[in-house]
């Protein structure tokens, strides 16, 4: 296989039976991309074309209006997809801002790929794996400190301002740059570059190199060239299998079981210490307090984030059981309650990636609200566990009088 650079961002390859493939780098934000894109298919004429995105996402940017109609927020949450889903949407919110002083609109050059090939009749291969199973092996794959530094650095990119040029961006795009990136993640999230860059690189490589064509373009993002371009390499060598089945499974995480059950198990065990140790009255006691308290935490989470009164009775009621059950969490039943009595509009969803940078408008979306109050519930629930009881467990013996 043979590689030439053309420039910092185009690729012309030559495999050895004498296929050929142009490789176009992108920032995903940059205007110079799109019109990368088109240039490139213009001059080489590809027999065919393949986009990073997989069919999913491409059907539901083309058919937005379905998409709106066809939500059902309930359902969402119920399945388990409503984490996934907003971390989508804060991560598009924050590309789209980046984009606005550019291009106005992120990914428009993959989207352009793929029209174009709609227009010429060429085969159009989506190469990328499903977002949502991407996320949701990154998430699974991560430790309990990765897991706070995602959530973390998503709750700031949600309320980022930033801004970029056109001249900055073109400086992110060299490979150089982006190495140092590359290394940087390694570093501190290694589980998390394994998942979004490493394996999506086998994976866009492998639907590349064995989509149709002899004279085939490809447009990816700037950061999974190289990896992109070394495992064509080895997948015509032989060196890697061109099957990624493997890829497509939500590992299961060892000790899961443990780990789940811990917070239940630890509960348990120590009101049953209380009243093997001071009688069962006194564990009856305690058991009383601290659901009482963690209640009264998940209440004034749910009032600290405005949700509906029934909301916040439903968060009180159903806290104590869901710290016992780790399968049926407080935020999911105070998100669905939520949910019920305050139901979501198509405005809603339309203005979903504008609203999400506004803390004020989390208020007012009330898909953004319900996820608030998921959240919130679920953190004062902890909270109410292992911070509030502790300290006002005697309170309570006091109010009712309890020895």
């Amino acid at each position: 296989m043979t590689v030439v650079d053309e420039s910092e961002t185009i690729k012309r390859i030559v495999f050895d039976n004498g296929k050929k493939l142009t490789v176009v780098g992108s920032a995903h934000i940059s205007q110079k991309s799109v019109d990368e894109v088109k240039e490139q298919i213009e001059t080489i004429h590809p027999d065919s074309i393949c986009i990073e995105l997989d069919e999913d996402r491409w059907d539901k940017y083309h058919h937005k209006d379905d998409a709106y109609k066809n939500f059902d927020l309930i359902k969402t949450i119920r399945e388990g997809k409503f984490f996934l889903i907003m971390v989508n949407v804060i991560l598009s919110s924050f590309q789209k801002r980046l984009s606005m002083n550019i291009t106005g609109e992120s990914g428009k050059e993959i989207i352009s790929a793929g029209e174009i090939a709609l227009e010429k009749g060429v085969p159009l291969c989506f190469a990328d794996r499903n977002i949502s199973l991407t996320l949701k092996r990154a998430w699974a794959k991560s430790s309990l400190l990765s897991r706070a530094m995602i959530l973390s650095n998503l709750f700031v990119s949600a309320f980022d301002k930033s801004k970029i040029s056109e001249e900055e961006l073109e400086q992110l795009k060299q490979q150089s740059n982006i190495d140092k990136m590359l290394e940087e993640m390694a570093k501190e999230m290694p589980s998390i570059k394994t998942v979004l860059i490493d394996e999506r690189d086998r994976y866009l490589a492998t639907r590349i190199y064995e989509a149709p064509g002899d004279n085939k373009f490809a447009i990816v993002g700037q950061g999974h060239v190289k990896g992109l371009i070394a495992t064509l390499g080895r997948l015509e060598r032989g060196e890697v299998s061109n099957d990624v089945s493997e890829l497509d499974v939500v590992p299961k995480r060892k000790g899961r079981f443990i780990r789940e059950y811990f917070v239940p198990i630890l509960l348990v065990t120590g009101l049953l210490a209380v009243g093997i140790v001071k009688g069962w009255r006194m564990g009856a006691q305690f058991f009383a307090a601290w659901a009482i308290l963690n209640a009264l935490s998940a209440f004034v989470g749910a009032a600290i984030s405005l949700a509906h009164p029934l909301t916040m009775v439903v968060a009180a009621l159903t806290s104590p059981i869901s710290a016992l059950t780790p399968i049926l969490g407080v935020g999911m039943f105070a998100g669905l309650a939520e949910a019920h009595v305050r139901r979501s509009r198509v405005s809603d969803l339309e203005t979903l990636t504008d609203d999400v940078s506004s803390f004020g408008r989390w208020f007012k979306n009330r898909i953004l609200h319900t996820f608030m109050i998921f959240a919130v519930t679920t953190l004062s629930s902890a909270v109410g566990t292992f911070a509030v009881f502790p300290i006002f467990k005697n309170v309570v013996f006091s109010l009712f009088g309890w020895t």
